[in-house]
């Protein structure tokens, strides 16, 4: 199926509606606990619970409008399944909380596998969206690499040594936060490699 270009808020909404519906979701319950089935679960495990369907349905609409998940958008939907499905069969947070650690660590991996092959894999799924000179990708994806092993050391710290609180803040905003300001912070490098889209029209014309 082709790809079809829909309004970007609608887009946004669709990939971060869950989260922020997760967030809201914990605070409304992170002091509630619930019996079923003679099993005592926390309000964190009931809004993991929920989130997957979530992630599920709003995944299962980006595809329908779009005709194309990306293979990140793939990966962390079956990650969130996976380990979301772990903590609520568990009873056991910590599964859930490790998430993002392996997803960092999936992506950082695969970025530096390529690296060792003389290869940016970060090319090929952005290649599209931001037009670069190969001496270029090589560099972010250098970068990106590193930035996504921190990601995945900084969550472990926090998840580990933090409240349930502080993680949930750290997820919901700090790593969002701090994956846009990674990318503002190389505009210098996509003004020094950065190449026009053949999209783009000749000004000449």
């Amino acid at each position: 199926m082709a790809k079809a270009k829909i309004n970007p808020t609608l887009k946004m909404v669709l990939e971060m509606g869950p989260i922020v519906l997760f967030f809201i979701g914990y605070l409304k319950l992170r002091d509630s606990s619930f019996t079923i089935a003679g099993n005592d679960y926390q309000g964190f495990i009931i809004v993991t619970a929920a989130f997957i369907p979530l992630m599920v349905l709003s995944s299962g609409i980006l595809w329908k409008l779009t005709g194309h998940l990306s293979k990140m958008q793939i990966a962390t939907l079956v990650l969130v399944i996976v380990f979301g499905s772990l903590s609520v069969w568990f009873n056991d947070e910590r599964f859930f909380k490790m998430k993002p650690t392996i997803i960092y660590l999936l992506f950082g991996g695969m970025l530096g596998f390529g690296l060792l092959r003389g290869k940016s894999y970060l090319k090929v799924v952005m290649e599209e969206v931001l037009p670069m000179q190969q001496e270029g990708w090589m560099i972010l994806t250098r970068r990106l690499c590193g930035f996504f092993l921190g990601l995945a050391l900084l969550n472990e710290l926090i998840w580990r040594t933090q409240s349930t609180d502080n993680w949930v803040y750290f997820k919901t905003f700090g790593l969002t936060a701090g994956v846009f300001i990674f990318f503002m912070s190389q505009s210098a490098l996509f003004q020094k490699y950065g190449e026009e889209s053949e999209d783009t029209p000749d000004a000449a014309e």
